[in-house]
């Protein structure tokens, strides 16, 4: 528990002291580093209009009050007059020489609106009346749509407030209103003060900057002040249409709500709501975001012990633009949370801090530098992409194919006319001592083609070999099909697709095959021993292509149309 401390008018701070710029900017200590600072205590009702719901301005209203603070004896009363007792006198520089005056017998409130968030630290009225038997002050922390309690003034607190008076604050109610019967005696009969101070016998007052909640606690928008009841007219000598509330001063003491993060908090321009001049590399209003950019770590208030300053992504000058991952934060011990959006210069990554695809470090430049990356220049043949490596520049290249940016044929390979298989392997000699003898007799150079033996076939085809190389116990070869005359069981299309031959009856030359030129190809899929691939074997034939042929095999497939291979 904590003593509610009652304060007094020496308490309270000076109104009227000017705020003196300092020689440093507070927000950061003489080595520039950030440190926790806040905007100077200030005023913040004077020159504010204050709306009031009773004003005494003209007859046949009258009001009496006190020359004497202590005697009875002292009361004058006098007319209402119009434009003379004007709310407008709670914040003016005139201090105790005007007074608002309320219209007689009537309760009434007074309303301040601060134009922005704002942290009260005192409120305080000076009466030119007796103090009310019983006020309220309340706040508002959404621009006066809704309204909490802030403090009760009351000698009856339990019957006027459903409250006890409270005298101390516990911890778990700090953040609650409480009532005190304090400052509501009938004496002074004028010039008597009622204050409040928010944080006054909080627990954890002394922790503020600490305390989320004493931070909310202390945040408003608007102030309102409810005069509920006046102490009897009789004992203040005067008829009840005589009395009123009187108030000389209205006081509100306080700041911008900054978050600690700003020490100046100017008027906006033509004298319009006030502006924390956030630092930190903070933003907002209430220095209450990080600033663009500034996204490496989560935003947090400021408090004694650390600053918490807003930290720059790190993009290694490639962007301008980032974003802040709580999830990478926590996985960096909370060291670091930002992601570079929209990296420039050719880079890419969290921290544009590697080279995008097709793209490879030039380190005769510095990973800050707009040259930092160049193009990888992969020949557009050889290599099997655009990329390569980010830190080498190797491409990565087809099989048989070498250099650096795979612009040559590597040892053992010789160039073809295939864009899919540029570098075929060259033939070795060395198959030549493969068992060849009963393998398969020598190709056949001339073929005596008719219909019977056309319809005897599975496939006949002109292709043009582009290309060849190994995969184990076959040579594959890269064949165009420039025409089908026949195909019976499996579909044959024409353009590039494959065509496979057996290792050893290419070595025994069972088929004498020569990439770059054209071929009559004939077959069977039967004798094959994957149908679903087009393959030539030491049964099938592969003759060189004669254009003469072509009018022929043309007249054989329009006979099979029309049926004349059936039976055969």
């Amino acid at each position: 528990d904590s003593v509610l401390l009652t304060p007094d008018a020496a308490s309270l701070p000076c109104f009227s002291c000017s705020q003196t710029p300092n020689p440093h900017d507070p927000c950061y200590n003489a080595n520039q580093r950030p440190q926790f600072c806040l905007p100077e205590l200030s005023e913040l009702a004077s020159g504010r209009l204050v709306e009031a719901s009773s004003t005494c301005s003209g007859p046949p209203g009258r009001f009496c009050a006190f020359r004497d603070s202590a005697n009875p004896g002292s009361k004058f009363c006098q007319g209402c007059q119009e434009h003379t007792h004007r709310s407008e006198h709670l914040t003016d520089s005139n201090g105790d020489t005007t007074c608002w005056w309320s219209k007689p017998t009537a309760n009434a409130t007074l309303t301040l609106a601060l134009g922005r968030r704002m942290e009260i630290l005192y409120v305080a009225l000076r009466f030119c009346s007796p103090r009310p038997e019983s006020l309220a002050i309340y706040k508002s922390m959404d621009y006066g749509r809704s309204w909490m309690p802030f403090q009760f003034f009351s000698s009856r607190c339990w019957r006027r407030y459903h409250l006890p008076p409270t005298t101390t604050v516990v911890k778990s109610m700090e953040h609650e209103a409480v009532c005190i019967e304090a400052q509501t005696a009938l004496k002074p009969l004028t010039g008597g003060l009622v204050a409040f101070m928010p944080l006054a016998g909080r627990p954890s007052a002394q922790r503020f900057e600490y305390s989320p909640i004493l931070q909310d606690w202390v945040t408003a928008t608007d102030l309102r002040v409810s005069f509920d009841r006046m102490h009897s007219a009789r004992i203040l000598g005067m008829r009840r249409k005589e009395a009123s509330y009187g108030v000389a001063e209205l006081q509100v003491g306080g700041r911008c709500k900054c978050n600690g993060h700003a020490s100046w908090c100017p008027a906006g321009k033509d004298g319009g709501v006030p502006q924390c001049d956030c630092r930190h590399n903070t933003a907002g209003p209430e220095c209450d975001t990080c600033k663009t950019f500034y996204w490496d770590r989560p935003w947090q208030r400021a408090t004694p012990k650390d600053a918490h300053e807003c930290v720059a992504c790190n993009c290694h000058r490639h962007s301008h633009r980032c974003r802040f991952s709580m999830e990478l934060f926590e996985l960096s011990g909370r060291q670091s949370g930002g992601i570079c959006l929209n990296c420039r210069h050719h880079t890419a990554g969290r921290h544009c801090q590697y080279c995008s695809p097709g793209f490879k470090r030039d380190f005769s430049h510095p990973i800050t530098s707009h040259r930092a990356c160049k193009a990888c220049q992969c020949h557009p043949i050889g290599a099997t992409g655009a990329i390569c490596n980010q830190t080498t520049g190797q491409c990565q290249c087809k099989n048989g194919v070498t250099g650096l940016t795979c612009n040559r044929c590597a040892r053992g390979f010789q160039q073809s006319r295939s864009a899919h298989i540029p570098c075929m392997r060259k033939l070795s000699s060395s198959l030549n001592f493969l068992p060849c003898s009963s393998h398969c007799t020598p190709p056949q150079r001339r073929v005596h083609m008719n219909l019977k033996n056309y319809c005897k076939k599975d496939y006949v085809l002109q292709a043009q070999l582009l290309a060849m190389e190994k995969s184990g116990t076959w040579w594959q070869f890269t064949a165009s099909i420039l025409a089908v005359y026949r195909q019976r069981h499996v579909p044959i299309r024409r353009g590039e697709q494959p065509l496979w031959v057996p290792e050893q009856d290419l070595a025994c030359r069972c088929l004498h095959l020569q990439v770059g030129k054209s071929y009559l190809i004939i077959g069977n899929d039967e004798e094959s021993p994957d149908p679903a691939r087009l393959i030539l074997d030491k049964n099938s034939l592969a003759l060189p292509w004669r254009d003469a042929w072509a009018h022929k095999l043309r007249s054989f497939q329009q006979q099979s149309k029309r049926g004349k291979c059936w039976g055969i």
